[in-house]
């Protein structure tokens, strides 16, 4: 296992794997500390949640350069990771309490309630896109909600994943509650076959997502899926473009366009195509691409080789296939895993950039008749995660929304998660829910109780 420091090229450190005798150490350790912490109470395990964000939050300048090193995202977007697993864990300290009390529950028997009690250990498959973020999100409802957690990361973000571990270690939970993995997938799917492991979350691909839900089935082991994304970015001819335009370059470079809640499917009614397109031009040449530690750049490397001669290859078919590119379009000439900001024009359903996830900051841009056909053309892709939708016509807005084939809508901005709402997708992007209380009790046992006398 070994990381690379995207901007550089340069092997940062390797690991050994855990051999089979470390990991079912591990395993047997982790049942261990679920058996004490389940006793706790929320109240108690609270107090841990808020630990765990005082040290996060110390430590942040250091965990931010990390994880931009580890990954390539630019510095300002890692602090602002470290601040949104910061109020993650704050967000489930406050509310734990109102998602996982009893409720009380009126039938004709004298008492009946819904308990919400922990499973044991969750195995949660995290990507390197937000190494930080994906595993909070994860960790802090699972972990005060009773569960203790195994976490295997992706294998270029290793030294992220060991210091999430040390970090939980450090803020007083139980020896082994929160344990990294330094295992292949290969070795994490046959996890799930351990009577141990009482669930698993992935945030990752769709052929991921297919391996993982496959041998979870096989063992009747719950599982959440958030896989790839698609998300449409529709452009209505009563919108005002310049906002539309400005937001629409965010909503494709955040990490450099490595989310998969980017927007990555630019659907823009003809009224105002040409209009948007040069708008849109314009604010793309803005962005500088850089050295991911300098507070300056917007666009860094693309996180590993593999992936930047992958974002290659489809940008080439697609141009075969009748695209045209208006910016951008090569890898640019240079050390490190760059990957210019590229926008393409032109684009038609049967491409690979209109079918095809594409992870980096690259825009393909569609030509709709009107708000119907953007609707039919957003819904046109076997993903379905997240989708905009700009235009002064809120009603039409939220009607169109209603009519989405996705998990989330957001009119007038760009998706983004938030601890308060659900978030999750629809079709090949997953089922289940994280964050707001939906998230919370994905991984407990919805039990009733009966009092009949």
């Amino acid at each position: 296992m070994i990381s690379v420091n995207p901007a550089t090229e340069e092997v940062i450190k390797t690991f050994d794997p855990h051999n089979d005798s470390k990991l079912e150490d591990i395993l047997k350790q982790s049942q261990k500390a679920h058996l004490i912490w389940k006793e706790s109470t929320i109240t108690e395990r609270k107090v841990y949640n808020i630990k765990l964000k005082e040290n996060l939050s110390k430590k942040r300048d250091e965990l931010a350069k990390l994880m931009t090193t580890e990954m390539g995202k630019p510095i300002t977007q890692s602090y602002a990771e470290i601040d949104k697993c910061c109020w993650a864990l704050e967000f489930y300290a406050e509310k734990a309490d109102t998602f996982l009390s009893p409720q009380l529950v009126e039938t004709e028997s004298p008492k009946s309630y819904v308990r919400f009690d922990p499973l044991g250990i969750i195995l949660a498959i995290m990507p390197w896109n937000f190494p930080f973020w994906q595993v909070f999100r994860f960790s802090a409802p699972s972990v005060v909600a009773g569960n203790s957690a195994l976490l295997k990361h992706a294998s270029n973000v290793s030294m992220c994943s060991l210091a999430i571990e040390e970090l939980y270690a450090r803020s007083g939970f139980p020896e082994n509650l929160f344990r990294s993995l330094l295992i292949s997938g290969e070795r994490a799917l046959n996890l799930l076959k351990d009577p141990l492991i009482k669930a698993a979350t992935l945030t990752g691909s769709e052929y991921a997502g297919i391996a993982v839900a496959t041998e979870a089935g096989k063992h009747l082991k719950k599982v959440v899926l958030e896989l790839g994304g698609s998300d449409p970015f529709i452009v209505l001819e009563d919108a005002e473009i310049e906002k539309a335009a400005f937001w629409a370059v965010k909503a494709r470079t955040i990490n450099n366009g490595q989310s998969c809640i980017a927007a990555k499917r630019f659907i823009i009614v003809e009224d105002v195509y040409e209009k948007f397109k040069e708008a849109f031009v314009e604010e793309m040449k803005k962005l500088k691409v850089g050295d991911p530690m300098d507070t300056s750049t917007d666009v860094g490397p693309i996180a590993r080789k593999d992936l930047l001669e992958e974002i290659e290859g489809q940008v080439t078919k697609s141009v075969s296939e009748g695209a045209k590119i208006l910016l951008g379009g090569k890898r640019m000439n240079t050390r490190g895993y760059y990957y210019p900001p590229t926008i393409l024009d032109n684009v038609t359903p049967e491409m690979k950039c209109f079918k095809e996830e594409i992870f980096a900051p690259v825009a393909p841009l569609i030509k709709a008749k009107n708000h119907k056909e953007a609707v039919l053309l957003a819904n046109d892709s076997r993903f379905g995660l997240g989708a905009s939708i700009w235009t002064r016509d809120l009603q039409k807005a939220e009607i169109m929304a209603s009519e989405m084939e996705t998990g989330t809508v957001f009119i007038n901005g760009m998706v983004k998660s938030d601890p308060r709402l659900p978030f999750g997708g629809v079709k090949a992007s997953g089922f289940g829910r994280e964050l707001s209380y939906f998230g919370i009790r994905e991984f407990v046992n919805i039990k009733s109780v009966v009092i009949e006398s």
